[in-house]
């Protein structure tokens, strides 16, 4: 099992800046990415940005250019930087761990959430 902690939502301005942490704890050798997603009110959960171990990164497209993401293995923390946000940025920010599991599963574990809005 995998225990992820958000941290770092809030209320910004368009334009402005913020950045996402997420600690990770727990049987971390199981764990090959870790990222973020996001979901809107009325929309469905998806990709904000993920890291793998080898450091390989894959972005959504509505953030190319603005956000980044980083990861520190020794603190087992992943970050996401945003900047230049905008309001449809708009949402719960979910951190997310995977990994694969036996006889070719895959599991996924994920944070709480953190809200993000961003004001016009």
């Amino acid at each position: 099992q995998v225990q992820l902690v958000e941290s770092g939502g809030g209320l910004v301005q368009a334009g402005g800046s913020l950045t996402l942490s997420c600690a990770a704890s727990g049987s971390m050798s199981s764990i090959n990415t870790m990222g973020w997603y996001r979901q809107a009110p009325g929309n469905q959960r998806a990709l904000v940005a993920h890291i793998m171990n080898n450091g390989n990164t894959r972005y959504g497209d509505a953030v190319k250019g603005r956000f980044t993401i980083t990861r520190d293995n020794a603190k087992n923390t992943v970050y996401l930087q945003m900047s230049s946000l905008q309001p449809e940025d708009t949402a719960v920010y979910y951190c997310n761990a995977g990994g694969p599991g036996p006889r070719l599963s895959w599991n996924d574990y994920w944070g709480q959430g953190t809200q993000v809005t961003v004001s016009s």
